[in-house]
């Protein structure tokens, strides 16, 4: 008898197979240190954004699928580089000036311009773990202060120093000349302003485990290696953390992924073995470009679930991480419809099946029904035909359609509802345009009309869809996609619909009738 395990080792689905290869990292031997490590790492010169929301949910989706196929224990840990020397002073904080007096040094000893916590850093870092913490992620957090400052870090460092020219051949391999000239791994913190240096190293003694460096003014300094007094430079310091946490997952966007060689080698040169990692594909926004955080284009995730649930967020994230996929405000619909046709799926499944919905790497094995009794495009079709300006309106008709159904018994179905008037409202109503029908088409829709005055099928989608599509036979629309798209177009504004059919079920009849002859009469 198979089990779901069993088809979770056959799945194609892409956090099964990372997986796979991850338990294959101690098919010899459970790792030592008792668990497998997740990580995700975070920038926090800002706030998290809808790449860090991506990041951290599907790792998690491994890590979930990781504990179906093994018993061996896990743990995520999300790192914040919150050493990392403030470059810029963000545009969207207050205070400034202030800030602009604390250029270059760690996050962590930058004040915090919204003066409710010690640091600027701890500011982002208690924003980043309210973020994970309202969409119920499980993770550990570590900070680079603290991991730098408590001597968690101190043997990686000693052995960086140790090592340092085998380190420094790696990255300089990597550099243009000018650049190699001053490089060092080690970025030392001045002693009396606090700044983050990027000085070359006049001398690294590996057996005290110092660095000796002249400062902008001239002055030479020496300072330890360990207890905070450096940090590393980025690319080291992503291999060094590997080798010093003994990390086994780690994904990164495409733009890491030239560097995975300098990371490994790294990690390795250090003392540590380098993970198993996962390199996705950039969102873009709706011209093609890369979405970025400083430049604001493309959709964030408040906007998101400005007009969807999160779980529609989350499905959208699963497909196809390889794929470069366009995100903005027009993929919503889709999404939400795609995912809760999934859901309806995910019910009368065999265990290969379950193995390999979306659904599952979303909800684990607690995956809930769907309540949707009107697609989310459908109800923008409502609310456009029907001026709606609040979901109550479109509950009207749905319980029309679905006398059963209430916001009650369906809060999936009454939060789409409310979704679906403020989608309408904001990215449809301002672009409908409705053209003329041409006059064959005017006899098709008077036609229409005549057939619904004497219709006496009810409300059933499927009969009401087939008296559409003869109506469109009959008056030789070849192919009949012409014939759709006209209704489309000259009653919606649109230039694709819903099955008409089951508009006119939801919509009614006599509603029907008056949208068509309001249009007729309105050309």
């Amino acid at each position: 008898m198979t089990t779901f395990r069993d088809a979770a080792m056959q799945s194609k689905a892409w956090p099964f197979e990372e997986a796979r290869a991850l338990l294959k990292r101690y098919e010899k031997a459970p790792p030592e240190k008792g668990y497998v490590l997740f990580e995700t790492g975070y920038g926090p010169s800002g706030l998290p954004h809808i790449g860090t929301f991506g990041e951290v949910l599907r790792t998690t989706m491994i890590r979930r699928a990781f504990e179906v196929i093994s018993d061996i224990p896990t743990k995520l840990v999300c790192f914040s580089d919150d050493l990392d020397g403030m470059r810029k002073v963000p545009g969207n904080v207050p205070n400034q000036e202030e800030l602009a007096r604390h250029m270059h040094k760690p996050l962590t000893s930058v004040p915090d311009p919204f003066g409710t916590h010690d640091s600027f850093g701890d500011h982002n870092n208690a924003m980043l773990r309210r973020f994970l913490d309202t969409f119920g992620f499980e993770y550990e957090f570590y900070s680079a202060k603290e991991f730098y400052a408590s001597g968690q870090f101190d043997d990686v460092l000693m052995r960086a120093a140790e090592r340092y020219d085998d380190v420094m051949k790696v990255m300089l391999e990597s550099l243009r000349e000018e650049r190699a000239a001053t490089y060092s791994i080690f970025l030392p913190i001045h002693p009396e302003t606090g700044r983050v240096l990027y000085v070359p190293m006049k001398h690294v003694d590996a057996k005290a485990g110092t660095v000796t460096f002249d400062d902008e003014d001239g002055k030479e300094w020496t300072l330890p290696v360990t207890g905070g007094n450096v940090k590393l430079q980025w690319k080291p310091d992503f291999g060094a953390r590997w080798a010093a946490l003994d990390v086994d997952f780690e994904m990164y966007g495409k733009e890491h992924a030239t560097n995975t060689a300098i990371y490994d080698r790294i990690c390795e040169i250090l003392g540590g073995r380098k993970p198993n990692h996962f390199s996705y594909e950039l969102f873009l926004d709706e011209s093609g470009q890369k979405i970025s955080k400083s430049s604001g284009n493309g959709i964030s995730i408040d906007q998101w679930l400005t007009y969807a649930s999160t779980e529609s967020l989350s499905y959208f994230m699963y497909l196809k991480p390889k794929t470069a996929k366009r995100m903005h405000f027009d993929v919503i619909p889709k999404a939400v419809d795609e995912y809760h046709q999934q859901l309806r799926a995910y019910a009368g499944q065999d265990d290969a099946g379950r193995a390999n919905n979306p659904v599952f790497h979303i909800h684990g094995h607690n995956v809930p029904a769907s309540d949707m009794v009107v697609s989310f495009a459908m109800l923008l079709n409502l609310a456009s035909v029907s001026g709606a300006e609040d979901k109550d309106t479109l509950w009207g008709f749905i319980k029309r359609y679905a006398p059963e159904a209430s916001p009650e018994s369906n809060p999936q179905m009454d939060q789409a509802a409310g979704f679906a008037v403020r989608y309408y409202n904001d990215f449809v109503k301002p672009t409908k345009v409705y053209r003329a029908p041409s006059e064959k088409e005017r006899a098709a829709m008077s036609d229409l009309v005549a057939k619904l005055k004497t219709w006496g099928g009810g409300l059933d989608a499927e009969e009401l869809q087939s008296m559409v599509f003869a109506v469109g036979k009959e008056h030789d629309f070849d192919p009949l996609r012409g014939w759709f798209t006209a209704l489309y177009e000259v009653l919606l504004g649109a230039s694709q619909g819903p099955r008409f059919g089951g508009f006119i079920a939801l919509y009614g009849i006599e509603e029907t009738i008056q949208l068509i002859e309001s249009r007729l009469i309105a050309e």
